[in-house]
């Protein structure tokens, strides 16, 4: 049997972490351990009739009231209640649940006031979809894989899902990890005394008070309010935000003689060190060898980010390094966005279409420092009735993971609590590729990037490209299947992983697009948008931008899509991506490593693989 102060052992620094008072903590291991649920002996559930007045999106089906006849002292260590989840998913599965798991829909339909069509399966599911980002709770593991520690999503029971907001809230839910059970409860505990028929209330943005603007757009989803009077464009941060939360890297001194420009850079072989087992075993070329010691390295290849340039040019001054100072403005996504802006000149934005510049990159949001200017840029896309279909990602994740695609504002808005988001503007009208035997279906293209100097800008593309296609045909909803949605296919294991070949595609291209042929417009078009994102980069102060180094240089996997706008076939840039898996390409071209090498540190390019930029 399980004493207090093994509970206390397991589980004191998360009720301090939580803010649970102290005084509620023996009750709760109580009610714990004896699996006693009272909150129905003490709070009762009204349900609100809507008869004579239009019920609006954010108004409740539902209102909790204190029913203890003394009311609800908060000094008063009984006082602690255990709400079950009705509940608990991975988003990615929520469309899933609705329909195979039984009673789960009524159950939610009846929690949320449905009043559609009882006999319409998928009307009732599509509500429940896009009403449960008004319930949603969610939780995060500080421990295990990367997708372990993604957010769980849960709702809470039929008690818990009628208390409302107040921004002066008489009472605090907090969820709550069980860890003899591996079960999450949410606690109730008021922070006020509450009397007999007192409504329960609680601030569902409780963390966010120093910003009353800020504030006011996070709960939209439950109390309206019109942003389209603020202004939606976007200033360029200081430098600081370029720098913040990551380590300072330290630049190169400046040697002119360096790389070869003297004779000690000239060998006969360039001994290279790896962290990157793929380069490992396909580098195979006589002019490089592989090592184990980074001492001894003229080239080092990681997967790590580097730091100190200027101990590498003081100690190794001739050795090379696959990495630029501060490229991270390109390989981060807010940043990018941020970087490529600055194409857009003084023309941010189309007045009538709302169309924002350069074309060719997606509007972009960071929803932590820019959820106003999101917010309204939302609501006045809403008011013209344009596309609204937002696709929104962790900035700091990669693999796909964490990814919404909605066209929900009441969604998009609880994202930002479990990280930070961007939000990007959902490609709609893409251009479709004819799968056979499946429909057009969506497809992105990725193209390896060679930097070999900032100052003065030397960018090159590997000549063959890389393609990636969705599993389903393309149609503008169903935005819970990802194999319709999106392209990564080679983190799952029951997805089907498509391949086609960029000589195969190239062909079958033309004849789908004669007016459009790859090579002399589509991929030209391609290399602009490449060249002048780096351009972008390239041309920046320090810190906010790419900084040269002699000793430098890099290669990008860079993702693009394409897309229908006013009849033409536009280029969308989608990411810079740091370290990439190059596996699928050594397996197409078994060289590739042995060319990519040859180029970067030898200056030879003796299969004409590589187009500058």
């Amino acid at each position: 049997m399980d004493t207090y102060d093994n509970f206390l052992q397991k589980h004191q620094t998360q009720l301090e972490l939580s803010g649970i008072p102290e005084i509620y903590w023996p009750t709760l291991f109580k009610k714990l351990s004896d699996n006693i649920f009272d909150a129905g002996l003490v709070f009762e559930i009204a349900k609100i009739d809507y008869t004579d007045e239009v019920k609006t999106p954010q108004d409740p089906g539902y209102k909790l009231f204190v029913a203890a006849e003394e009311g609800l002292a908060c000094n008063d260590p009984s006082n602690i209640y255990l709400i079950d989840h009705a509940w608990l998913y991975d988003v990615n599965f929520a469309h899933r649940h609705l329909s195979q798991i039984p009673g789960l829909l009524d159950r939610l339909c009846n929690l949320m006031s449905y009043d559609g069509n009882e006999e319409d399966e998928n009307d009732r599911i599509n509500f429940v979809l896009k009403e449960m980002w008004r319930y949603n709770q969610f939780y995060t593991l500080n421990q295990g894989t990367v997708e372990e520690r993604l957010p769980l999503w849960y709702i809470m029971d039929e008690v818990g899902s009628a208390i409302n907001h107040s921004d002066d809230p008489n009472f605090r839910t907090v969820p709550f990890l069980y860890l003899n059970e591996n079960a999450t409860y949410t606690l109730l505990f008021p922070i006020k005394n509450t009397e007999f028929n007192e409504e329960v209330t609680r601030d569902f943005v409780e963390n966010q008070t120093n910003d009353p603007e800020k504030r006011r757009a996070l709960l939209l989803p439950w109390v309206d309010h019109d942003f389209t009077d603020r202004s939606f464009t976007q200033i360029e941060p200081d430098e600081q935000y370029f720098l913040s939360g990551r380590i300072p890297e330290i630049l190169p001194q400046i040697n002119e003689s360096v790389n070869g420009q003297n004779g000690e850079s000239k060998k006969d072989k360039l001994k290279v060190f790896s962290q990157y087992d793929i380069v490992s075993q396909y580098l195979t070329d006589p002019a490089f060898e592989i090592v184990d010691n980074e001492q001894e390295a003229d080239v080092l290849w990681l997967v790590v980010h580097f730091k100190d340039y200027e101990k590498l040019s003081q100690e190794s001054p001739y050795t090379f390094i696959n990495q630029f100072p501060y490229e991270h403005v390109l390989t981060t996504k807010d940043l990018l966005s941020i970087v490529c802006r600055r194409k857009a000149a003084d023309n941010l934005y189309n007045p009538e279409t709302l169309e924002t510049y350069p074309s060719w990159l997606p509007t972009t949001y960071n929803l932590s420092t820019e959820l106003i200017e999101f917010v309204s840029y939302f609501q006045n896309r809403q008011a013209r009735d344009l596309d609204n279909h937002w696709i929104c990602k962790p900035w700091n994740l990669a693999r796909g993971l964490d990814i919404h695609v909605t066209n929900n504002l009441f969604h998009i808005l609880r994202l930002p609590s479990t990280g930070p988001k961007i939000a990007q503007k959902y490609i709609s009208s893409p251009v479709l590729y004819p799968r056979p035997g499946v429909g057009n279906v969506k497809f992105d293209v990725r193209y390896v990037v060679l930097l070999k100097s900032v100052k003065p800008l030397m960018v090159y593309a590997y000549s063959n490209f890389f393609l990636r296609f969705a599993n389903k045909a393309f149609a503008l909803d169903n935005f819970h299947d990802y194999e319709q949605h999106f392209t990564v296919m080679n983190y799952s294991e029951e997805a089907e992983l498509y391949h086609v070949k960029c000589a195969d595609f190239v062909v079958e291209w033309n004849k789908v697009h004669p007016d459009d042929e790859w090579k002399n417009n589509v991929e030209i078009n391609i290399f602009k948008v490449i060249k002048e994102a780096l351009e972008a980069a390239a041309d920046a102060p320090l810190g906010k931008g790419v900084a040269a180094n002699q000793q430098s240089r890099a290669l990008y996997a860079v993702d693009l899509m394409l897309e229908w706008k006013n009849n033409e076939i536009n280029p969308v840039l989608l990411e810079f991506n740091f370290s990439p898996d190059n596996k699928r390409a050594c397996e197409y071209y078994p060289d590739f490593y042995n060319n990519v090498f040859k180029f970067l540190f030898l200056d030879i390019d003796d299969t004409n693989d590589f187009v500058e930029l």
